[in-house]
């Protein structure tokens, strides 16, 4: 299959690699993965020519795709190991689930907004990554495929659920963005050490479209 991509695009892709690198990601995969995942086929039709600006960019339902150092940000906390489980709450566009698929996760997302799911669905198969995904309440998670390495919120939470904590393996971690919605939100990066046991840090200040509750 053919996807849709210049020498133009491609060289964008590689100058946002080095303003996200220049700004802290050192993570060698997820710069590949950024400068391998043709950003512009997630945005709407007509907006391809910010997709490689370093910002946030709205989507259909009134949601955003994150901006490009926030992705690599949060994927860099986790930690990622080949083949490692993670979960993902807030499939959106879908480019967050390829750049986890991308650089060797086995992902597991969940959308709440029934026409989000089903395009993400759509193009992540197009595109080939390897993502499964259920529409459904990210507040629930996916209990059925617990344990997880990790789990990645994509959407400001003011309390993190115990359902969602407890789909995490001994030794797993969680990171999201964790405060009220318009008021700006601490990146956490919560750790499960033991069966009632977690660790928390903070990485400084983000700001993301509130998580809800429920699937529409």
């Amino acid at each position: 299959m053919t996807i849709y991509d210049t020498p133009v695009l491609q060289g964008r892709r590689l100058q946002l690699v080095k303003t996200i690198a220049s700004k802290g990601i050192e993570d060698k995969s997820v710069l590949d993965a950024i400068q391998t995942i043709p950003r512009h086929l997630f945005l709407s039709k007509g907006l391809e020519y910010l997709a490689y600006d370093d910002r946030a960019i709205s989507i259909s339902d009134n949601q955003t795709i994150s901006q490009p150092y926030t992705v690599a940000f949060q994927t860099q906390l986790l930690e990622v190991r080949n083949g490692d489980k993670i979960l993902e709450i807030g499939t959106g566009s879908g480019y967050q689930a390829a750049v986890l698929s991308v650089i060797g996760a086995d992902v597991y997302s969940v959308e709440r907004i029934e026409n989000l799911y089903n395009n993400s669905t759509k193009l992540l198969k197009k595109l080939g990554y390897k993502v499964k995904i259920f529409y459904g309440d990210g507040y629930e998670g996916v209990p059925q495929y617990q344990p997880f390495d990790g789990i990645l919120i994509t959407a400001a939470i003011e309390i993190i659920p115990d359902i969602l904590l407890n789909q995490l393996k001994i030794g797993g971690c969680l990171v999201a963005p964790v405060g009220k919605a318009g008021y700006g939100q601490v990146m956490k990066k919560i750790t499960r050490k033991s069966e009632f046991d977690f660790d928390t840090k903070e990485y400084g200040l983000f700001t993301f479209v509130p998580m809800l509750k429920g699937k529409i």
